[in-house]
């Protein structure tokens, strides 16, 4: 199905009353095609019907003429940068954005996630992961507690093994 006929199809249930529908409906269009800025318009418009600023400044965050109280909606809930460039769902390099205002936007997210995470991140990915601080000295805990806990039944499972061998012994004699 192409876009125009999907949004065609949004436009039909929202005149239809199915608002749920069509919301559902232009979510997958902005995840099947993140650079088209007339899908994630009507996603905003969509959910600024259920009453939803901050998912409708999530929505409209690369169009030239957001709503400022939609964009401090949506940028407080995602007050991490990272979190924020997830919760844009952009793929891709920036320049793939149809408008100077969408790149320009696009790159000041991910300048401020890769400022956040000290470390660049090149281009837009939903991969886009987070290191905990600490994340590897709790791998290095947990492989050591699991590996005394496979030596405690190591252990117990040789004494076993020997307490049946002189159990046998003692019988035959």
């Amino acid at each position: 199905m192409t876009v125009e006929t999907t949004l065609a199809k949004a436009d039909a249930d929202l005149r239809a009353g199915r608002t749920p529908v069509a919301r559902q409906r232009l979510r997958g269009l902005v995840g099947s095609c993140p650079a088209d800025l007339t899908a994630r318009r009507r996603l905003a418009e969509v959910y600024r019907l259920y009453g939803e600023p901050a998912e409708a400044g999530r929505w409209a965050y690369l169009d030239e003429d957001r709503d400022p109280a939609e964009t401090a909606a949506f940028e407080a809930r995602y007050a991490d940068p990272v979190e924020r460039m997830l919760a844009l769902a952009w793929r891709g390099p920036e320049a793939g954005a149809a408008t100077a205002t969408a790149r320009a936007r696009l790159a000041e997210v991910r300048e401020a996630a890769s400022a956040h995470l000290g470390r660049p991140i090149d281009v837009w990915s939903v991969q886009v992961t987070r290191r905990p601080a600490g994340a590897e000295e709790q791998k290095d805990r947990t492989e050591t507690l699991f590996c005394a806990g496979f030596a405690v039944i190591g252990l117990f499972l040789l004494g076993l093994t020997v307490l049946g061998a002189v159990t046998a012994v003692g019988w035959l004699l």
